[in-house]
């Protein structure tokens, strides 16, 4: 992953009068590559959704089998304005995200195409409110989690890495990024064994993993806790999610400036392009059909937990 394509994005997105059109230009010159955005409103306020689509050789969009993968950028908003001037920590998942579709359009135009499709969204708003939480304030986003997840969470996919700025918290003291266990339907499942083996070689570093609870991958809204919106996609879906965080070894404000690491997220953007690699031609597996069909016939189906009450 170079990090001139994560500073280009960084410099792009960071900007009061960034829109999603701007990230939709950014990919005007990659033939192939499909770039769009649509305005949602909600009562604090509006953002732009971006949806970029990187089609592979084998891939669903020209009529193939090879499997889809999603990335999405997780975050309430890259701005603050006007509380805050400059980009915000949370901005992080946004920039990956858009860093990895610019490496992947890169890659074909330059003759590297992926077997399978895949498709990056994220949204673009630079004056998202913020609300209160613990141990430090979150960056609140100015439309609710059920019109989040309809514009990010598409049909088609196959699997999902859910990537989010995970800073303001005491459970990872580790800079760089940590990946989840696999969530699916309301389980937790075990850790990918092939998602370690991607992170230890695309870092060159031990894996790093973050633990998640039962309250993490219930709903918002339904008044418990939650570490944060990191695998809130895997409440509208039923095909396994990752959440990928990108992390501090500080407690750091998703409303914090100043706090993003441009070599944390090139790493991070550097790791989802692997998986999309391996993924779309079937060498890496987010969780083991088998077991997860004992987990189904031992204890039954947790689809509830996907529900808000």
């Amino acid at each position: 992953m170079s990090l001139q394509q994560t500073l280009t994005v960084f410099e792009l997105i960071d900007s009061a009068h960034v829109s999603g059109q701007d990230i939709v230009d950014l990919f005007a010159g990659y033939p192939g590559i499909i770039a769009s955005t649509n305005r949602a409103d909600g009562p604090k306020g509006g953002t732009d959704f971006v949806r970029i689509t990187i089609p592979g050789s084998k891939g669903k969009s020209s009529g193939g089998t090879a499997p889809t993968l999603g990335i999405i950028g997780r975050l309430g908003g890259i701005g603050a304005r006007p509380t805050r001037i400059g980009l915000v920590s949370d901005a992080d998942g946004a920039i990956a995200a858009v860093t990895s579709a610019l490496k992947l359009a890169d890659m074909q135009r330059k003759g590297d195409v992926l077997e399978g499709d895949v498709i990056i969204t994220t949204h673009i708003c630079p004056n998202a409110p913020t609300r209160p939480h613990d141990p430090v304030d979150f960056m609140d986003s100015p439309i609710d989690d059920v019109t989040m997840n309809d514009n990010e969470v598409v049909e088609g996919v196959d699997a999902i890495l859910s990537v989010d700025t995970t800073k303001g918290n005491r459970i990872i003291n580790h800079k760089g990024y940590a990946i989840s266990p696999t969530v699916k339907e309301g389980y937790i499942l075990r850790v990918s064994e092939d998602l370690l083996r991607i992170m230890e070689m695309t870092s060159g570093k031990p894996a790093v993993t973050f633990p998640i609870t039962t309250q993490d991958i219930t709903p918002y809204g339904n008044g418990v806790h939650h570490l944060n919106s990191i695998l809130q996609p895997s409440t509208a879906t039923s095909v396994p999610v990752v959440g990928v965080a990108i992390t501090a070894e500080s407690v750091v404000p998703g409303c914090g400036t100043g706090a993003s690491h441009e070599v944390d997220i090139a790493l991070a953007a550097k790791f989802a392009v692997e998986v999309a690699k391996e993924f779309g031609r079937g060498t890496c597996q987010f969780f083991d059909a088998d077991e997860y069909q004992l987990l189904l016939s031992l204890y039954g189906s947790l689809r509830h937990l996907q529900n808000r009450k």
